[in-house]
């Protein structure tokens, strides 16, 4: 089968052990960055062209969206599936999960828990805000940051106060979290695919940091989930609709928490905590969602 990556870094782990997966597995691949990806709308023939050509011969999508021009990228994903091409994830799921206000309402809706959270844009209304989640320290989150970026522990009332205004004064909206300090610098990371808890482990944060991504230093380690964090696991992931999940959980004094749901998870930890070949599982489960839809598509005899 015909494999299409949409990722604009080509050379980032993630990106790269998918397309040596989909080699191992017996695939050809083609990545590409989606900024490069012109879509073109036309009645009953949708299309995206590269380079001068149409793209044809796809039999799955793996798009990587990170956070630059993240509406585009959605753009190209929703346009693959009106050619009918399996996309993994789809873009009405990855647009909810980079949603994080949008996300964290979503799976509350649902019976999900997840830290106390607040939103806001009038700075009079800041210190209500803290103090209703017992005061500071409190975690200031970007709507739109990633792999630790972006995430800020504000020690006092003041430092939160100075970075909101900085903050707004850029237009960006931002997230104020009550800080679960019995889970600082740690957390657990739960993969799942297809429905199925593929790998987990915890992450510890390097000293001097609350933030335990392993891109900030963190480090992984194998951990063995109790029936209900697998359990919120699963049921966070189905509740987004994402097909491929990294689901971050907080261990708090009154259950586990969903911090958050991630869309196009990295996995260089997980593989090194747990040994498992999470690539090719990902790569497998995208031939498999294209060999069903080859199957729907066949005539009947």
């Amino acid at each position: 089968m015909k494999l299409l990556i949409l990722s604009r870094k080509p050379t980032i782990y993630s990106t790269r052990r998918l397309r040596e997966a989909a080699r191992i597995e017996g695939h050809s691949c083609l990545c590409v960055d989606p900024l490069r990806c012109v879509l073109y709308i036309e009645n009953a023939r949708p299309r995206v062209r590269i380079a001068g050509e149409d793209v044809s011969g796809i039999d799955a999508v793996i798009p990587r969206v990170g956070t630059y021009a993240v509406e585009y990228g959605l753009a190209i994903a929703q346009q693959f599936e009106l050619m009918g091409i399996p996309v993994v994830n789809g873009a009405h799921a990855i647009g909810m999960a980079k949603n994080k206000l949008a996300c964290l309402q979503l799976l509350v809706k649902n019976g999900i828990a997840v830290p106390p959270t607040a939103t806001m844009r009038f700075p009079a209304h800041l210190v209500d805000v803290i103090g209703e989640m017992g005061g500071p320290p409190v975690v200031l989150k970007l709507l739109r940051g990633t792999q630790g970026a972006g995430v800020i522990l504000a020690e006092s009332n003041e430092a939160a106060e100075s970075m909101m205004d900085t903050v707004w004064s850029l237009g960006e909206d931002i997230l104020v979290q009550k800080f679960i300090a019995e889970s600082r610098g740690r957390d657990i990371r739960v993969l799942v695919i297809g429905g199925e808890v593929v790998a987990a482990m915890r992450r510890i944060a390097k000293d001097g940091d609350f933030r335990s991504n392993i891109h900030r230093g963190g480090i992984g380690l194998r951990v063995e989930l109790s029936p209900e964090v697998r359990d919120l696991a699963l049921r966070a992931a189905s509740i987004v609709g994402l097909d491929v999940a990294g689901v971050d959980i907080l261990e708090s004094k009154e259950g586990p928490l969903v911090l958050e749901v991630n869309s196009s998870p990295g996995f260089q930890g997980l593989e090194d905590a747990t040994d498992r070949d999470i690539a090719v599982e990902i790569v497998r489960f995208a031939v498999a969602a294209a060999g069903r839809r080859r199957a729907a598509a066949a005539p009947l005899s």
